[in-house]
């Protein structure tokens, strides 16, 4: 599969398309001036405490504070606590954790004015942006996320993405990353870093390593709220989760993200940062590879499905859940012969990569109804459904499938 990442800058904002053999299936927009992105961490300082929400309000230099609830503590929460004053106080002298001493873990039911209180710092990382009238959702569980591996400070696990189903191949990474993990550090191993070779893990660790110490450093400055560790711009994190040997070209119309990432892969696959592209024709380059039509084309109530010869989705939004239906449009005949049945499953095959495709370009979510055409026959049903699911593998976010109900629904959350 050939993949593009088409990037458009213009004024404070970026558009970032990702095309796979020509077609649209994912778009991100980002304000380039935002100072408080998924994944960047914080100290804060605690400005009220909400018993009734068992949460708190933090300071963490945007407009309106930032919501932590209990929940999002994390059972390590009293180490975080232990070391950012320990790190203030110099007690801490390096961002090692070899020998730090790990605290007792709070009560995963517990309330939040038993371990918190006004006008204390915290160590915190954004993991939802501000929206609207609400400030960012943060949460003491720190992670830092790399090409390949998230380091997990505190932890000392090495877990491995469920999606690596090789055993031998689970045996060699979680053998590897133990003997190169650095100690005080949990490791969960992504997905992407099956068949990968040591000196990639090696120098993914190290620069994951590297970050964690420069959030040290700037803890020991003490200067509160303020940010500690910067995540990376919206296009590298795409290219962090995303860069593989499928992509065939990076283009961007501007030259200093250019260089940005030239830069960013040279350090993770140096022998292919000429990919990337510098875009300086005079047709806009969203319009240039087609995406400002796709985009109309896609997110209408109707949406055509490529080669069907006339099949469409019908797609509704309730307030509860959205709906698909499948038309096969003027594809099957009256009647029930074995072509027919046939067909009807090559519609609801194509129909179902169509929704996955839709379900990644839209950024749906919740709980998701598709009516397929009706198939009598088992073995066609169990077919698609597997299809399906191969299909929604390739969306990163969490899902899950049940198989056909007996009046021929799929549901997914």
């Amino acid at each position: 599969m050939k993949k593009e990442l088409i990037i458009s800058h213009e004024g404070e904002q970026s558009k970032i398309a990702l095309l796979e053999d020509g077609r649209l299936f994912e778009l991100h927009e980002q304000e380039d001036k935002s100072d408080f992105v998924v994944g960047d961490l914080f100290i804060g300082k605690v400005k009220k405490l909400a018993p009734n929400l068992n949460a708190a309000f933090v300071s963490i230099g945007y407009e309106k504070d930032a919501f932590l609830h209990y929940q999002d503590l994390g059972p390590q929460f009293l180490t975080y606590k232990k070391f950012l004053q320990d790190t203030v106080s110099k007690k801490q002298q390096n961002s090692s954790l070899k020998n730090f001493e790990i605290q007792k873990e709070i009560h995963k039911n517990g309330t939040i004015d038993k371990v918190l209180a006004k006008d204390e710092s915290v160590i915190l990382q954004i993991t939802k942006e501000p929206i609207s009238t609400k400030g960012p959702r943060i949460s003491t569980q720190i992670s830092l996320t790399g090409r390949f591996l998230v380091l997990i400070p505190f932890d000392k696990s090495v877990s491995i993405s469920k999606k690596i189903g090789d055993s031998e191949e689970k045996v060699r990474l979680k053998t590897l990353i133990e003997s190169i993990k650095p100690e005080g550090f949990g490791v969960i191993i992504r997905t992407v870093a099956e068949g990968k070779k040591v000196a990639e893990l090696h120098n993914d660790m190290n620069q994951l390593i590297q970050k964690w110490e420069t959030t040290f450093k700037n803890l020991q400055k003490n200067k509160v709220p303020s940010k500690v560790l910067s995540e990376e711009d919206k296009a590298s994190a795409i290219l962090r989760d995303n860069f593989n040997a499928d992509f065939v070209s990076i283009i961007c119309d501007d030259e200093q993200m250019v260089d940005d990432m030239r830069n960013y892969i040279e350090v993770i696959a140096p022998e292919r940062k000429n990919i990337v592209q510098f875009y300086d024709k005079p047709i806009p380059l969203m319009e240039y590879y087609n995406v400002e039509k796709q985009l109309k084309q896609s997110f209408g109530k109707h949406v055509n499905i490529p080669s069907s010869k006339g099949a469409y989705l019908v797609i509704e939004h309730t307030e509860a859940l959205h709906v698909i239906d499948v038309n096969s449009g003027n594809n099957l005949s009256s009647g029930a012969g074995s072509s027919n049945k046939e067909h009807a499953l090559t519609v609801n095959k194509m129909a179902a990569t169509e929704i996955a495709r839709q379900l990644r370009l839209r950024d749906m979510g919740g709980i998701i109804v598709v009516d397929f055409i009706d198939m009598i026959n088992a073995d066609h049903r169990r077919d698609l459904y597997e299809h399906f699911k191969e299909e929604m593998n390739r969306d990163k976010a969490r899902h899950k499938i049940l198989p056909p109900s007996k009046f021929g629904l799929i549901q997914l959350t």
